[in-house]
Formats: C-alpha cells, sequence, structure tokens
C-alpha cells in the first residue's frame, strides 16, 4: 500500500501509529458518580440524613444504613477502600517485571482513573461527611491525592506512548514525524490545502523557551480551537470526504507529534516532580486507615453483623 493509498484508509495509517489514542475514562467515572451519588441522596433519603443536624440523627431513618458502622455506610467504605487498593496494583503492574504482560498499560490506566474518583466519592458517603479525629487526616491526604492524581494524569498522557506503553524516545518521534510527513506529501493535496497546512502548524507550533507548565496547558486549548478552524477551512475546498478525513487525521497527528516532542523534557521533568508530591500522601493515607481499620476490627464492627 503507497501513501496515497493508506491516506485514503485510515485504519491502516492509524495501525501503524505508535502513539496511544486514550478513551475517555473521565466522562465514563463522572456518569458513575452521579448515578452512586442520585441513588445515595435520593433512594437511600441520603439527603435528609446528611443535612440533619449530627446530633439529631440518631432519629432519623436513614440513620441505621448510612451511619459509617450503619449496613449500607459500612460497606461503602470497605468496597472504597478496596478500589483505593486499584493504585497500588496498577503501580506493581508497572514496576515488576514478571507482570508487565498482564493486560494493556492503557487498560491499567484507566482503571486506576476510575477506581481513583469512584473509590474516594465511597468513602465521603462511609465518612457521613463527619470529618474529625486523626482518620481526618487520612481523609485530606485522599483528597489531596485524588486532585493531583488529576495533575498527575494530565501530564502522563502527554508523554508521547507506544501502544504498549513504552515511552518514546525522542529519535523515534522524529521518525514518526517524518513519517506522517512523507503520507501527507503522497497525497497529492490541491495547493489551498498545503497553504491551510502550513497555517494551521505554524499557529499551533510552541514558542521557543516557553515551556512552562501553564504554557503547556493553554497551547492544547489554543490546538483544539486550531483544529476546528483548520476542518472547516479544508471542508471549503471540497476535498473528497475520505480523503479529507484522512489529511485531518494525520496532520492533526503530526501537530500534536511535535508539541509533545517540544515539551517531551519539561513534562517528564514535572512529572517527576508530581511524584514527589503525590507518593508522601499516598503513603498517609494508608497508614492511617490500616490503624483504623485495625480498630474497627479489633472493636467488633463487621459488616452485616451489627
Amino acid at each position: 500500500m503507497n501513501n496515497a493509498e493508506s491516506l485514503r484508509h485510515p485504519a491502516a495509517s492509524a495501525a501503524r501509529a505508535p502513539l496511544v489514542l486514550r478513551g475517555n475514562v473521565l466522562t465514563v467515572s463522572a456518569v458513575t458518580v452521579i448515578a452512586l451519588t442520585a441513588v445515595v441522596l435520593v433512594g437511600l433519603d441520603g439527603w435528609q440524613y446528611y443535612t440533619t443536624p449530627i446530633a439529631e440523627r440518631g432519629y432519623a431513618s436513614a440513620h441505621r444504613l448510612l451511619r459509617p458502622t450503619g449496613r449500607i455506610g459500612h460497606v461503602f467504605g470497605v468496597f472504597g477502600f478496596l478500589m483505593m487498593l486499584v493504585p497500588v496494583a496498577y503501580a506493581v503492574r508497572k514496576k515488576v517485571r514478571r507482570f508487565r504482560e498482564f493486560g494493556a498499560i492503557k487498560t491499567w490506566l484507566d482503571v486506576h482513573v476510575f477506581a481513583g474518583i469512584v473509590g474516594p466519592v465511597l468513602v465521603t458517603f462511609h465518612t457521613s461527611f463527619k470529618f474529625n479525629g486523626v482518620v481526618s487526616v487520612a481523609y485530606w491526604s485522599m483528597v489531596a491525592v485524588v486532585l493531583s492524581g488529576f495533575v498527575g494524569r494530565y501530564l502522563y498522557v502527554r508523554i508521547p506512548r507506544s501502544l504498549r506503553g513504552l515511552e518514546l524516545t525522542r529519535a523515534e518521534l522524529d521518525a514518526r514525524a517524518l513519517a506522517l510527513s512523507q503520507e501527507i506529501a503522497g497525497a497529492a493535496l490541491p495547493d489551498a490545502v498545503l497553504e491551510d497546512i502550513d497555517a494551521f502548524e505554524h499557529r499551533v507550533a510552541p514558542a521557543p523557551g516557553r515551556q512552562s507548565l501553564a504554557a503547556l496547558f493553554v497551547g492544547e486549548i489554543r490546538m483544539r480551537r486550531a483544529i476546528e478552524q483548520f476542518r472547516r477551512a479544508v471542508d471549503r475546498h471540497g476535498v473528497a470526504s475520505t480523503l479529507y478525513d484522512a489529511v485531518a487525521l494525520l496532520v492533526t497527528e503530526r501537530a500534536t507529534l511535535a508539541r509533545r516532542a517540544a515539551y517531551l523534557h519539561k513534562t517528564k521533568k514535572l512529572f517527576d516532580l508530581w511524584h514527589v508530591f503525590h507518593m508522601p500522601l499516598v503513603y498517609i493515607m494508608f497508614a492511617i486507615v490500616v490503624v483504623h481499620i485495625a480498630i474497627t476490627v479489633y472493636m467488633g464492627y463487621v459488616p452485616f453483623m451489627d
């Protein structure tokens, strides 16, 4: 299959692309959290219970179910804790050589993000919104871990990786960019489309010497707007739909690749710094949670035995 034919068959080109195209796990997580919240607040009468003053909750009809040691409140805590263990399994999958063949790293990351969002929501319902004592340190550490996790994911997905989840070197990025350029050049595109491509890549090119996190974030937003403008500009030239889609895909990937390559060193450095901040919070959270669970079991607060 030559370059022109591969442009007319986007699937063939995409199959060779080393960059990972990620699904929107954040959307799935948000839908799950909204559904769970609706069930608790409406279906289990949680809204009335959680808005009742703490001194009067013992008289509420939902108290037996939703209090931290209640039948459902306790289950929230157990399943929330189990979901918070998923990131530990994810870390083991990444670092231990013998486990690296157990599933794609992309799938593990998506499950890690999903569990890292839904798990804390379950833990929050388990607390019944009472934040006091030493356990509150674990809770607010968890909140900090979740918030910093969004930053970590943002940086992680901007480090170019292969389909197997391995980081790409600068030489591999340059080779892929050259292959994309050759595919675009072999498409025999009209001069007007080539001019649109040049204008688009000029707009989204990273500014030399401005490789801060803010510049990275703002540049990503600008690039999304530029992509839409580019697509509309090419569409006006009446390019065949199959060729139009393929050209838009290749040009967008090449521009994204150029930005990721320009920010590669800075992004990896920021990701390493993020680990320094993130991991101590994780250790604090789990240390206090383990003590909390040990005391809970010692005191006889076992699910379904109340």
